[in-house]
């Protein structure tokens, strides 16, 4: 396990209540109430939290790839995560897909794009051989 040696920033929350509760965080930025998927609650939901997050930090990972090649990155970029909750055998997993659009990209470039993104983002080493993830070009 690699161990940060400079710590940027630390996202702090209190949760209560789980998945039928509320998320607020340290600083009163995100105040939010959570509904398990699926259910008639009004709130959001841990794995679209997780989807939102991801994406979030992909696009940011696309930038710093493009920046190597002194690209700039079309105004329709986005990033479309699907994160799913799932079980086998009884045991609760996830599994992901990041749906990636670069508009006007030749798809090599834009596959290579993804590919180094992939590599960069902080999510996507925290989920290496831990989920399935699919990246797909859109």
């Amino acid at each position: 396990m690699t161990r940060i040696e400079k710590v940027l920033y630390t996202g702090k929350t209190r949760t209560t209540g789980g998945r039928d509760g509320a998320s607020r965080s340290s600083d009163g930025r995100l105040d939010i109430r959570l509904s398990p998927p699926g259910s008639a609650g009004a709130g959001t939901n841990p794995e679209q939290l997780f989807a939102a997050g991801w994406s979030a930090c992909f696009i940011g990972a696309i930038g710093l790839a493009a920046g190597k090649r002194k690209l700039v990155l079309p105004a329709g970029l986005a990033v479309d995560a699907e994160v799913d909750l799932g079980t086998t055998d009884g045991a609760y997993f996830l599994q992901a897909r990041l749906n990636v659009s670069l508009p006007g990209l030749a798809p090599e470039l834009a596959h290579e794009l993804v590919e180094e993104a992939h590599q960069t983002c902080p999510y996507s080493k925290a989920t290496r051989g831990n989920i399935d993830v699919e990246l797909r070009l859109v």
